[in-house]
């Protein structure tokens, strides 16, 4: 029986660190490393790179606790938004996650200044942009929505200080990421609108409701697109622009879900979409070996 709870405890702890989101950072910064800056190398040149393992699993153990605050301070709002999915102070007392989230963010710093002073400073400065949205930030219009999206873009963009290196495959794939989070996490705030005004959160749905924050999106989805196309056209690979060319085909079925999505459930669906496209975009890079 103890050894029942044990395990229980485990699989709510991963739940609660988003394993599944952990495996993707993981894979993006490997295949950044292989595809992107290391194209001619053998495989093994980047699977056997110790100081860059050190960087995958430092920019992990991060991205961790973050999503530890962010269950943290999010308790009673989810207790609304999604209340059969809350394991702090359920499964998991409210002490042990910030003990947990403490723990997790001085081992990923030290870890990053192990590989260089710079990216140690990067990983301090995105473990405080991460509390500070969790306390502050994402009950803000607008701001914490671009946070979250900036930080997920630093996943790439610390590659560069990595190999102290200039990329602009790099900076696009950073943008892309950056672009698709940007409207999911307005698409999750359409999603948890009532969650959050009952405790106060200024976000934009709650501030201008769902439909005007729809017609704010769509305004946010063009300038994205325009921006990824100059991207892409400075970039100058053929191979990108005809696999960013077909993925304008489930890309342009998202945006009609997303005109006709009036409820809950709807929202939901398509914050889903917008990770399996980020998933998609990350594919893109296979190519660029070849």
């Amino acid at each position: 029986m103890q050894r029942r709870s044990h395990i229980q405890l485990l699989i709510d702890a991963l739940k609660l660190s988003r394993f599944n989101n952990l495996i993707i950072i993981f894979l993006t910064q490997y295949a950044g490393a292989i595809f992107l800056f290391n194209p001619d190398q053998p495989l093994i040149f980047v699977l056997g790179d110790l100081r860059f393992f050190i960087l995958v699993v430092s920019t992990v153990v991060i991205a961790a606790a973050g999503y530890y605050i962010n269950d943290y301070y999010d308790i009673k709002i989810d207790l609304i938004n999604k209340p059969d999915r809350v394991i702090v102070g359920n499964t998991i007392k409210r002490r042990p996650v910030m003990i947990a989230h403490t723990t997790l963010n001085a081992i990923g710093i030290l870890l990053g200044a192990l590989i260089s002073l710079w990216i140690g400073i990067i990983h301090l400065v995105c473990a405080f942009l991460l509390w500070w949205y969790s306390n502050q930030l994402k009950r803000w219009p607008f701001v914490g929505n671009f946070v979250v999206a900036l930080l997920t873009g630093t996943t790439l963009l610390v590659l560069l200080a990595f190999y102290r290196s200039m990329n602009l495959l790099v900076v696009t794939y950073a943008f892309f990421a950056f672009g698709i989070t940007l409207i999911r996490e307005i698409i999750k705030d359409i999603e948890d609108v009532e969650g959050d005004a009952s405790y106060g959160g200024q976000t934009l749905p709650v501030i201008f409701g769902v439909r005007r924050t729809k017609v704010i999106l769509f305004v946010i989805i063009a300038l994205i697109i325009s921006s990824l196309v100059i991207f892409l056209l400075k970039v100058q690979n053929q191979y990108l622009l005809y696999y960013f060319g077909t993925l304008a085909i489930p890309f342009f079925y998202f945006l009609i879900r997303l005109l006709r999505a009036d409820t809950k459930k709807h929202f939901a669906y398509l914050s889903s979409y917008c990770k399996w496209l980020i998933i998609a975009g990350i594919l893109s890079m296979v190519f660029l070996k070849f």
